[in-house]
């Protein structure tokens, strides 16, 4: 038994002191998967582990190496799709990776430009989530084509964050969203019902279910980019009766979030003003946010959206849209709608 346990000891120290003279390092590659597992009981996740200046080059060369595929050959990369010969539309795409894979290139610390290659990548994601829907479109070949542009977007935001924490500032990619909107009910009312976390997904389009767990404890589901979904577990961190409370996203999260939302009395009992704030860090930081706008899904626009069917569910009991009539947009306040309002407000 003693022997046992020094020749353990001395199997330790060989491990920490590494290899020794003589002796070769297995080389690293620039993603490895942890051999551990994190201390908070999450799955092993991926780790830096490289050259990001070497590995910024290479992603240079690719990257002009996929554009002039897609400029030369639009019409072999349609086939290989089975969709439409949208042969401007990928020449552009093409376009855009060589001026991308240059800037990589020409520039000392390109981290800027490899931010601009994860908003190329997300663009590329939502494109081939689109081509599922093409009457020729073949789901094996985009499927392929999905996960390899899906392996190559996770390694250009390793990459790229690896760049910017060197440059010695890491980037910030908080996105901050605050809005206030007036409600013609009683502070309580308003607070009993968001207080009822399962009630969230009625009005917030994004999210999918919120399961309570514990007390204070809850689990968020939400669509995510090119139509996957996101979780994370949220506590309640402060709550206040009838006037405020309070969230944040536990470790471990897709996305790490907080928010909050204040119900106070309007004078003149003119109804509650509810403001709510929320704070996230999208996967693709800022740029993620930038590239949700060129796609009608700017998180400013989401939080009100949200926050003017909380109000409609409030006041008229239902969410009113003009979805599915022939003149209506997908998604607003109708007519019944706007006439419930201005009566609550001759009223009042």
């Amino acid at each position: 038994m003693d022997r046992q346990i020094e020749t353990r000891q001395e199997q330790v120290v060989t491990e920490r002191a590494g290899p020794g003279e003589g002796e070769q390092q297995e080389p690293r590659s620039p993603l490895r998967l942890a051999d551990s597992v994190h201390r908070n009981g999450q799955e092993p996740w991926l780790t830096y582990n490289g050259d990001a200046e070497q590995d910024a080059r290479g992603l240079g060369w690719l990257s002009i190496g996929f554009g002039l595929a897609a400029v030369m050959g639009p019409h072999s990369l349609a086939r290989f799709l089975g969709t439409r010969n949208h042969g401007i539309l990928f020449r552009l795409m093409g376009l855009r990776e060589i001026a991308t894979g240059i800037g990589i290139l020409t520039q000392p610390r390109p981290a800027k430009w490899l931010w601009a290659r994860v908003g190329g990548d997300i663009i590329d994601l939502i494109a081939l989530r689109k081509a599922f829907n093409s009457e020729r479109a073949k789901p094996a070949n985009i499927a392929i084509a999905t996960i390899i542009v899906g392996g190559i977007t996770a390694l250009d935001a390793r990459c790229a964050k690896e760049l910017s924490r060197s440059n010695g500032a890491e980037t910030d990619n908080t996105v901050k969203v605050i809005k206030t909107i007036l409600i013609n009910r009683p502070p309580e009312e308003l607070y009993r019902y968001w207080r009822d976390l399962q009630n969230l997904p009625r009005f917030m389009k994004n999210l999918k279910s919120v399961e309570v767990t514990a007390l204070k404890i809850s689990r968020w589901t939400a669509k995510g980019p090119a139509g996957a979904s996101v979780k994370w577990d949220a506590e309640i961190t402060q709550d206040r009766s009838n006037e405020y409370i309070a969230w944040r996203s536990l470790e471990g999260a897709d996305v790490e979030n907080s928010g909050s939302v204040r119900f106070e009395a309007a004078p003149g009992g003119r109804g509650t003003i509810v403001s709510v704030e929320i704070e996230y860090s999208p996967p693709a930081g800022v740029l993620g946010a930038t590239v949700a706008k060129i796609f009608g899904r700017a998180p400013e626009q989401e939080v009100e959206e949200d926050l003017r069917k909380f109000k409609q569910l409030m006041e008229t009991g239902e969410i009113i849209t003009t979805e599915g009539q022939p003149a209506g947009r997908s998604s607003s306040t109708s007519w019944k709608y706007d006439q419930t309002i201005r009566r609550s407000i001759a009223s009042s």
